[in-house]
Parts: structure tokens; sequence; C-alpha cells
């Protein structure tokens, strides 16, 4: 393609020839080769303007950048703009043909809940007999072809050809996972959605926006870039449902537990087994447990029906859904049920103890095991060791992902959150594997174990390296040797 057909509708400056022929783009240096368009990011870590003379050198024909370096190599056009994240995003939708176009693409963006809400929305869809895509934090897929993802949001090149594939293969739907990252970062700049849900706002990620407000004002950004031919579907009993859509162009329909929205929703019954709902006057009975799968439920409800499925139809298809991996998945052995979950910030760890203590009788111990993951936001780890011990009889604090960090300067910032009497109540197991195997030691018959934070992951890394783990299979087997 022509390098004045990638930029076209793009602000920017053309330094040369506007007419070179180019065969693919690129941000990253080492992946640049003849006839590659690379495109200069400053990043956090490294600035891709400092890669300009070796990807011209690489074969470069042409370069998309912020500022023109001081010694440009000579014979190399250069595309001057304000933002070249955002100009990748687009030219990347202008070089696949804008894909989102051609399909409805729906993401969801909020804090807890974008996991199991995309995943059954994708299974929903599917079963009414549509060729859908996914894209999520566990998989992305092209109807039941699974595809490796390495972001919750893929980066603009990614995405645009994932959702060429998708188009191609005769998708007319997409339900994607849009982080606040991804917003930020420009990752779905040039990207057409025909829908939107907001889930909920809740502290998580000020590792990287700082503040909460910045967090909210990324959320909020999805939502101010929904063309008017969109939908906006909000959670109206989160203070900051209403603030994510005051400067949108879509459609706005709300829903809730709480507040009478568009969609409303009232549990009627829950056990373990799932929950018994009412949901706009109509009753099911779904395989899905807790308040805050409610939530995901109603979201999906409202989210099929606006993208024109019969209502009928999306409440018999609710009754057969099933969770997501690692999202309140329980095993059970010697008469004890191990609960695993996803949890990995304090309002979804809250969530979930509260779940259990409305199903749990009062003979029914409760034993948390828990961790924070390592080079991510440290405020939460004292207030997640806190939620542990306040909603549980035992308390185990663990690893979960060290990463780089030292597991037990994690476990410090935990413990930082507990009293000396919380304290004498909890135990300290470095070791993941072997904290799981000590609460399942503690438990008595009937009990009730929780493993928190890494859910559906199946491995765990520590100093930069990963290793097979997985949580539920920990829990099989140390059930299964105590019987």
């Amino acid at each position: 393609m022509k390098l004045k057909d990638i930029i076209k509708g793009i602000d920017c400056e053309v330094r040369g020839d506007a007419g070179v022929e180019v065969e693919n783009l690129q941000f990253d240096s080492r992946k640049v080769e003849k006839g590659t368009l690379f495109v200069a990011q400053p990043g956090t870590k490294v600035d891709g303007h400092d890669f300009i003379g070796k990807a011209v050198e690489s074969g470069a024909v042409a370069v998309v950048c912020q500022q023109v370096p001081a010694e440009a190599p000579e014979g190399t056009t250069y595309v001057v703009t304000k933002d070249s994240s955002k100009a990748l995003g687009e030219m990347a939708a202008n070089f696949y043909g804008h894909p989102s176009r051609s399909l409805k693409l729906i993401g969801i963006t909020g804090t807890n809940g974008k996991t199991t809400t995309v995943t059954l929305l994708h299974r929903m869809f599917r079963m009414m007999g549509h060729h859908v895509g996914l894209v999520s934090t566990i998989v992305n897929k092209i109807d039941e072809e699974e595809l490796a993802t390495g972001h919750t949001t893929p980066d603009s090149l990614e995405l645009n050809q994932l959702l060429r594939k998708m188009v191609d293969a005769g998708c007319d739907y997409c339900f994607m996972e849009v982080s606040s990252h991804a917003v930020v970062q420009q990752r779905i700049a040039g990207v057409e959605f025909a829908g939107g849900i907001f889930s909920n706002i809740t502290h998580d990620h000020l590792d990287f926006h700082k503040t909460m407000a910045n967090y909210i004002a990324a959320k909020k950004g999805f939502f101010d870039g929904l063309p008017a031919t969109a939908w906006a579907l909000v959670n109206i009993d989160d203070k900051n449902g209403r603030v994510m859509v005051q400067n949108t162009k879509a459609k706005v329909s709300t829903y809730g537990l709480n507040q009478m929205g568009d969609f409303h929703c009232k549990i009627i019954e829950e056990g373990f087994e799932g929950m018994h709902l009412g949901i706009n006057g109509r009753e099911v009975w779904c395989r899905l447990v807790g308040r805050f799968n409610a939530y995901n439920l109603l979201a999906i409800y409202g989210a099929a029906v606006l993208s024109g499925a019969k209502e009928d139809e999306v409440v018999r298809l609710l009754s057969t859904l099933e969770p997501a991996p690692g999202r309140f998945q329980y095993v059970s052995g010697s008469g004890i049920t191990a609960i695993v979950d996803y949890a990995h910030t304090p309002d979804a760890l809250q969530n979930v103890i509260e779940t259990i203590d409305a199903i749990r009788r009062p003979t029914q111990q409760l034993i948390t095991v828990v961790g924070c993951g390592g080079d991510r936001d440290k405020t939460k780890r004292p207030e997640m060791a806190q939620i542990a011990c306040k909603g549980s009889d035992k308390l185990v604090l663990t690893s979960d992902n060290p990463r780089t960090e030292k597991p037990d300067s994690i476990l410090d910032d935990m413990e930082a959150g507990l009293t000396a009497e919380q304290l004498s109540h909890t135990v300290r197991i470095t070791d993941r594997r072997q904290a799981i195997r000590t609460a399942c030691m503690m438990a008595r018959e009937g009990d009730i174990i929780l493993i928190a934070g890494k859910g559906h992951e199946k491995y765990q890394e520590v100093n930069g390296v990963r290793s097979h783990f997985d949580d539920v299979e920990e829990a099989e087997r140390e059930l299964r040797n105590k019987s």
C-alpha cells in the first residue's frame, strides 16, 4: 500500500515522498525489514525515536515520528505527527482495511468482570449460531480456534491483524476486553466499536495511573470515543457509571441491582450451585454464583439485547452458561470445598468472600490463601490482607506471581495491613504450593478454602521465569491425598 493511503485522514506533515510503497508496519525496530513503515513511539522505558537510525539501516522506507532526529538519514520519508501512538492505530486500521467496521465489535471496560462478561457473551452468541471473535486476558478466539494473547488488549497492529482475521473468517460479532492501559496508550485508536459496557471501578493499577482520577479518566476515554451509532451500557449502581457517559455520543442504557435501570436484576435465591435471578420480569436459574456475577449476567443480558438478540432466547441461554475458568471455580474432596478465584483486587476479594459468607453455614470455617503480584500496585497489598483477614476464620499469606520482586518483600507489605492480634491468627508461607497444602491440612470436613489471586493462570512467575502452576490442580491433589 502507498504511504499516502496509509496516512489518509491522519493529522500529520509529510517530509519526502508520500507515494512510497509500504510492505508492512512496525513499531519495534528489531522487526524492521525492507519496505517497512517504522513508527517511533515514546514509551515508559524506551523511546522509539532513539531507534530511527537502526530502523532505516534495516530497510525502513518511511518513519512516523513526533520529532525528526537532528541527523536524519537522507532518502527516507518522514511523517511528523503530534501523537505517533494514536497515528499507529489509525494507520493500522487503514492498512488492514478497517476490519472493525465489518463486524459488531463490543468492548467492555472496568476493574472487575471484564473476562467473565466477554467470555460468556462469546459463548452465548456462538450458541445463537453466529461466527464470533473474542479478545480477552485468557485467550483470543476466532469461533473455537484459540490464539495466543500477551496483553488485556493487544497493541494496535496486533489488534487490527486479529480483527482482519476474524472478518475474513466470517465473524459478525467480536467481544473484547478494553483495559485502561489500552485507552491511555492509544491501542484502540482507529478501531470503531458498535457498543461499550462499563462494569465498575475499584482500586487497581495505581502503579500505572498514579491517581484514581487518572484511572477513572482512562476508562471514561473509551466511552468518549464511541460513535453516535454505538450504544453504551453502564452499571448505574457504581457511582462512576454516569461519569463514564458524560461526554459520549453513543446511546446510553443502564443496568443495576440496587437502582432501577433499563436492565434490572434481583437475586431470588443462591447457593454454591448457582443463583435464581429475576431479570426484567423474567426468572432464570444460572450456574454462576455471587452478587458480582449477578452484575456480570445482567451486563451480558443487556449487551445481548442491545446487540439485537431476542430477550426470551437470551434468558434461555443464560441458564446454560458456566463460569469462565478460574472465576469462582470450585473443587471438592474429603468433604471440603476449595474455591479458586482470580480475585486480585481488594474489591474482587471482598466480593468473593461476601459471596461465600452469604452461602456457608455457621459451622463451616473459611480458610483463605492469598497473595499479591510483584511489580504491580503496592498500595493495595495491606488492604488485600486486611480484607482477607476480616472475612476469614484462618488466613494463609503466600506468593502470587512475584515476577522480579522478592516474595518476602511483598508479604511484608501485606502484613503491614494487619494488627498484632490479626497476625497471631495468620500463617505466612512464601511457597504457594506449600501454602495450599497447609490450608488443606488445616481444613475440617465441611470447611471452605478460598484460593485467590491467580485463578485461570497456569503458571507462576518468579524472577522473570514462568513455571507451570495451576491452583485448581494443586487443590485437587491435596484434597485427594487428604481422603
